[in-house]
């Protein structure tokens, strides 16, 4: 860690505990309006701190095989190694909602906004009953013209780790017959999980083909993400260290 670096993470993190609150207040205030509409005015905290990101950080980003998005709403499962994504997306994909859990909902601020984006939330020691919450409201959300991001490692990895993937989201796309757009990143190498220091440098988002869903079991359709994302990853890393 340089001065450098830790100089310009306190400075995002301030921007962070500057605009967070009031911003909360706004989302909260986005209740009456439809859900694409509030949509629309929260998803602007994420754009804001992407930016912030990019210009206090250095943390920049190149988006591969953005002609692999669908025009209609799909099931985007990714890797999961940072809060950076989740920020990302919301610039990279159209409208989404997120599987989250619901404990997430009660970081005071961060919550209350994330509450005002329609997420799936739900108890994930619930287990058939969290499935069920799932398929209703992922069925409604892809019907109101939302994407759906599932992270299917369920929690942050480090770079390179692929982790547990567990087969919810593919579930999902199962019983909905949902497009599946698999995705491979490496937000990790400069945005570690759990981590205060921010480290400059271009992440790379890698959108790939859409997995078919229609007649195939969820086993099925998870072992192809899986197999697609980590092959990219190792793809991405090999990339980014012959770059160097």
């Amino acid at each position: 860690m340089s001065a450098s670096e830790f100089v310009r993470s306190a400075a995002y993190a301030l921007v962070q505990v500057v605009v967070t609150p009031p911003y909360s207040i706004i989302a909260l205030l986005t209740f009456p309006l439809s859900r694409h509409m509030r949509y629309r005015i929260v998803s602007r905290w994420s754009r804001l701190m992407l930016w912030s990101a990019g210009r206090i950080c250095g943390i920049r980003y190149r988006v591969l095989g953005a002609e692999n998005i669908p025009s209609a709403p799909s099931i985007i499962l990714s890797n999961h190694e940072s809060a950076w994504e989740t920020l990302a997306f919301q610039s990279i994909f159209p409208p989404q909602v997120w599987v989250v859990k619901r404990e997430l909902l009660w970081i005071p601020f961060f919550g209350w906004g994330l509450a005002m984006l329609s997420p799936i939330a739900i108890d994930r020691g619930s287990g058939a009953r969290a499935l069920k919450q799932t398929l209703v409201q992922g069925r409604q959300r892809l019907a109101q013209g939302f994407s759906i991001v599932v992270f299917p490692q369920g929690t942050r990895n480090a770079p390179g780790a692929t982790g547990t993937f567990h087969v919810g989201g593919a579930w999902l796309a199962a019983h909905s017959h949902a497009p599946v757009v698999p995705v491979a990143h490496n937000a990790g190498r400069c945005w570690p999980r759990n981590a205060f220091i921010k480290h400059a440098g271009t992440i790379t988002v890698s959108i790939g083909p859409v997995v078919p869903t229609a007649g195939r079991k969820a086993p099925e359709i998870m072992r192809d993400v899986e197999r697609w994302i980590g092959e990219e990853m190792r793809r991405i890393d090999a990339h980014e260290t012959h770059t160097q």
